[in-house]
């Protein structure tokens, strides 16, 4: 949904019906559901898998509302996204919270740089169901935004942003953002800074959510024990009640780094944490595929990647070392991130940036080809199984716009892939010379004299932010990011029953698309 509505839709997806609903074949004919798609009266695209599996149904209202939206204003998207559920039409927090425990459901909210969204999953029983679904049509539509609620949320994140100052991951993560993005609206992190949060108003937020939350800036994802009759009058319903308007005008795009750049953080630590980064791809990439499963090669596969190899197998440097491609509307990051002792540092960044040019100029091997293709594909099931991830992926294809049969061709466009087309994908895209670089930690001198860019200090003080990602963006084709470099999701939750999980982006499933 980012640049334009794909209209009414209907495709038939086998992958869907064999693994992600756990429909299996049955003497001999298969079960095929439908992704099928429409536009409310007011606007909102819709995304639909009917399946009576559970009864169970999930729904996510997406928004072109992430922090990217904030202006001038950094956290006020995750401000905004945070005070939906602490009072609504008619309830305040402790009301919502109790309806929500009443039907055994759960609804949440979060945030990242491209999208809000409310996610809630219910049981398929009318009467629950009903409570339910008015719960989130409050939430959405008609936010209180009492000023002593909000208080208490700010401050809640004030706490949150000063203790991400004292995390030398956090703190090296931002930096390397505002290195790759500049003045894009992608270079501040969502969790905003503390200045910015402590001068928010409710006015502020009123504004945002009349501006970014409209019907005709919304996809509706859902899944579940429903029929076709039932998903429209419920997607109807929700979009009928929110503000009126249309999407906002694309983000700007991207520019590519000029040079290399070199920030060293001081930072109070035995260890160094290093990252490097510059633009990468955006969601629905021409070489999306190849990008993919190169770096799954190169970093994106645990313990068996070239980097765990050469930096950890063979030298002992890290205890992890990852690399990952991070696709939003606009270019997102290309990021790669190890921790290591300070006196290894050195050592440690010389041997990530050696393999990432190697890969570059030979691309992998045969047989790492046709282990990674095994991994992936034979994994490939377990991402997608579930409700709770289908209505993910459903309101990440709708968002993106992308292809109705993602799901189904996406095995297929990996192994169709060569070792020529991922070493293509990688010289055309990926540049060394051009890599930001942040070092968080005792002064290391080899990483300030490793490029002609002279190193900037930068205050861990002026980086308190945490880097956040909503599950509604995620993708089933992520690379598993270790914790170090984990994108988390800013929002709220509330939930009574553990089996109610909110659409999530498991490792594997999240990040890439």
């Amino acid at each position: 949904m980012f640049t334009n509505r794909i209209g009414k839709r209907v495709y038939r997806c086998p992958l869907l019906a064999l693994i992600g609903l756990g429909v299996v074949w049955a003497q001999g004919a298969q079960a095929v559901p439908q992704i099928q798609t429409w536009e409310t009266p007011t606007g909102a695209e819709v995304l639909f898998v009917a399946t009576d599996e559970l009864p169970m149904v999930d729904i996510q209202v997406v928004f072109d509302a992430g922090s990217a939206r904030d202006g001038s204003k950094p956290g006020l998207a995750s401000q905004t996204s945070a005070m939906l559920t602490e009072g609504a039409g008619g309830l305040d927090a402790d009301a919502i919270a109790e309806r929500v425990e009443a039907v055994g459901a759960k609804l949440s909210t979060g945030t990242d740089r491209d999208t809000s969204s409310a996610s809630l999953r219910s049981l398929s029983d009318a009467d629950a169901l009903e409570i339910a679904v008015d719960t989130l049509i409050r939430v959405l539509s008609a936010p209180t935004f009492d000023p002593g609620e909000f208080e208490r949320v700010r401050q809640n994140q004030l706490t949150a942003l000063r203790l991400a100052e004292q995390d030398p991951g956090d703190v090296g993560r931002k930096a390397l953002y505002r290195a790759i993005f500049g003045d894009h609206p992608y270079a501040t992190d969502p969790s905003g800074t503390p200045e910015a949060v402590a001068a928010l108003t409710t006015d502020d937020l009123r504004a945002f959510h009349g501006r970014f939350y409209g019907a005709g800036n919304a996809t509706i994802a859902m899944v579940g024990a429903l029929d076709r009759a039932q998903a429209e009058r419920i997607a109807a319903r929700i979009s009928a009640e929110l503000p009126s308007g249309g999407p906002p005008a694309p983000l700007p795009a991207v520019s590519e780094l000029e040079q290399a750049s070199v920030q060293q953080i001081e930072f109070p630590s035995s260890q160094t944490h290093l990252y490097l980064g510059q633009p990468g791809m955006r969601r629905g990439d021409p070489d999306y595929f190849a990008l993919y499963l190169g770096n799954h090669i190169l970093g994106g596969s645990g313990l068996v990647s070239l980097l765990m190899e050469e930096v950890r197998e063979k030298r002992g440097l890290s205890y992890s070392v990852y690399s990952y491609f991070l696709p939003l509307a606009r270019k997102g990051p290309l990021m790669m991130g190890l921790q290591t002792q300070n006196a290894q540092a050195d050592a440690a960044q010389e041997v990530l940036l050696d393999t990432l040019k190697r890969f570059i100029e030979q691309g992998p091997t045969d047989q790492q080809l046709e282990a990674a293709v095994k991994n992936i594909t034979g994994g490939f099931p377990l991402r997608i199984a579930g409700n709770s991830k289908i209505v993910s992926y459903l309101a990440v294809i709708g968002f993106y716009d992308l292809p109705l049969d993602y799901l189904e061709v996406f095995p297929d466009r990996i192994r169709a892939l060569t070792t020529e087309q991922i070493r293509d994908a990688f010289q055309r895209r990926v540049d060394p010379s051009r890599l930001a670089r942040v070092a968080v930690g005792a002064a290391v001198e080899s990483v300030e004299n490793s490029a002609a860019v002279a190193p900037q200090p930068v205050s861990p003080t002026a980086t308190g932010d945490v880097e956040q990602n909503l599950s509604a963006t995620q993708d089933l084709s992520a690379t598993p990011a270790p914790a170090q470099g984990a994108e988390s999701s800013a929002g709220t939750s509330t939930s009574p029953t553990p089996n109610a999980t909110p659409s999530d982006k498991s490792g594997a499933a999240g990040g890439q698309g």
